[in-house]
């Protein structure tokens, strides 16, 4: 359900069955290295996501697998959650006028208060600098604001907050991607989709070189790289 109430069918998957998919994959692969699966989260979009290596002669293969995707949220199709949005808007609009008339009253008897107290000529920033060094002044004056008026703001304020916190227990996340795959840039971008990757690098005194010439890759080695690729197909094409 949307936020204005209209029902809405949306299609969704489960992110564990796509941990479940690639946890089948790393644990059929022999002799390599595996990290394990990870989640990352920014805001609105996740990613599921591991990787693995293993050397082959002087060169080693890294593989990346990922699935990007958007987290939607809607709520529960319940009566509750209309209930509660109307709570919201009555109590909102009911309290706006007395916040404004509180408001513009608080800040006379702010000035009256303080000029009784011996404070005289006062500006913006005085008025900043004595709140900010003085809490129980502040406390004390703010108090005999709301106490000149019938309305109880504190127990008012507790109930939107109670009623918004009811609200979001009836929030669902539902996952959005796309069945396309996508490279890293777009990875990045935070596009939507998945990724298969194999990147192949030189190893020179224990350090990874990206640059090297192919044509000096051995026949045998050259074999064993198309065999173990072949190898990743199989099990892939299994799960």
């Amino acid at each position: 359900m949307l936020g204005d109430s209209t029902i809405t069918e949306q299609s969704t998957f489960d992110p564990k069955k796509i941990s479940d998919f690639y946890k089948k994959i790393t644990e059929s692969l022999e002799n390599w290295q595996i990290q394990d699966i990870s989640i990352s989260n920014n805001e609105d979009v996740r990613r599921i996501f591991t990787k693995f290596e293993t050397k082959i002669g002087n060169y080693i293969i890294s593989g990346h697998l990922s699935i990007q995707f958007h987290v939607l949220l809607y709520y529960r199709p319940d009566n509750r959650v209309i209930k509660i949005q109307k709570e919201l808007a009555d109590l909102i609009d009911n309290t706006k006028d007395k916040e404004i008339q509180l408001s513009e009253m608080g800040d006379e008897f702010v000035l009256s208060k303080l000029k009784e107290m011996g404070y005289t000529n006062l500006t913006h920033q005085n008025l900043f600098e004595i709140f900010y060094d003085n809490d129980e002044l502040r406390e004390k004056i703010y108090n005999e604001v709301e106490g000149k008026t019938d309305v109880n703001f504190k127990e008012l304020s507790n109930k939107k907050t109670q009623l918004f916190n009811e609200l979001d227990s009836f929030l669902l996340e539902t996952y959005q991607t796309s069945p396309v795959l996508i490279d890293d840039t777009k990875l990045i971008a935070g596009e939507e989709g998945c990724l298969c990757t194999f990147d192949l690098e030189f190893v020179k005194n224990n350090v990874k070189e990206g640059l090297f010439d192919p044509k000096k890759i051995s026949e045998k080695t050259k074999q064993d790289i198309f065999q173990t690729l072949e190898q990743f197909l199989q099990i892939i094409s299994k799960n």
